[in-house]
């Protein structure tokens, strides 16, 4: 599974910045959340933690539990979000494909963008195993070690891949590409073959076959790819897994206007 970058507090002065910070940290919790740990989380008092909260729920950002006091998302937030979502023209066209391409492998189907030049989550589809994953929409995928990623590199903006040499690759298994040449002629391979995988990359026992969706342009304007065990997406993915994935891609291509 592709992993996300974690939310932590940050510090910040402004009213609208602690007011922001706070809607995001309860975005990645769990569950409703106390007000004492909130105001912990933050180092701030209750009482300034309590107006931001109070501000935030009368406008719909924010919600609070009747019968505990917890504080969660509101359902304003969900609202912006499937608006926001519309305007992700790939989203649309793909999720149709997306949900035949689980079907028919039963494994779950991720679609990514290039979000200020970081690979993003914009959609997870969850498998018909008993094994989800906890991927979300919005989690940033580093560029060396995920099969998303790779395939950016091998296809999206020339200049993507620049800032790789400038500090060291994390090494999130033994299997994590740190070594940037090495890299780079995996990118040459997956170029030539059209599709991507992250064998054991990110977590051990897991693998991702991704390939890339292009516009009218011919243009790199996101990328799909089914994620599951390396049980059942082998390290070298079977024929028929790159065919369905590949083939996929392509279908949602032509539906943005890209012809071969």
């Amino acid at each position: 599974m592709d992993d996300a970058k974690g939310l932590k507090p940050r510090q910040g002065t402004s009213t609208l910045d602690l007011a922001l910070r706070l809607v995001e940290h309860l975005s990645y919790q769990t569950q409703a959340t106390s007000l004492g740990a909130i105001a912990k989380a933050f180092s701030a008092s209750k009482a300034t933690v309590y107006r931001h909260l109070h501000t935030l729920t009368q406008h719909g950002f924010v919600r609070q539990d009747p019968a505990t006091g917890h504080y969660d998302i509101g359902v304003k937030l969900l609202v912006l979000g499937e608006a926001c979502r519309r305007r992700f023209d790939v989203v649309r066209a793909a999720h149709h494909e997306l949900m035949i391409l689980r079907d028919k492998t039963g494994q779950a189907v991720t679609i990514c963008a290039l979000l200020d030049r970081e690979v993003v989550v914009l959609e997870l589809i969850q498998g018909l195993s008993v094994i989800e994953f906890g991927t979300r929409p919005g989690t940033r995928l580093d560029l060396h070690a995920s099969a998303h990623g790779k395939t950016w590199l091998a296809f999206g903006p020339a200049n993507l891949g620049d800032e790789l040499r400038k500090q060291p690759l994390k090494p999130w298994t033994p299997e994590t590409h740190t070594d940037v040449d090495a890299l780079m002629r995996e990118i040459e391979a997956i170029r030539g073959r059209g599709w991507s995988t992250a064998p054991d990359e990110v977590i051990t026992g897991v693998n991702t076959l991704a390939a890339p969706v292009f516009d009218h342009a011919n243009a790199l304007v996101g990328t799909i790819a089914i994620v599951g065990p390396t049980q059942f997406i082998p390290a070298h993915p079977k024929p028929d897994q790159v065919h369905d994935v590949v083939e996929t891609a392509k279908r949602i291509s032509q539906s943005l206007g890209w012809r071969q």
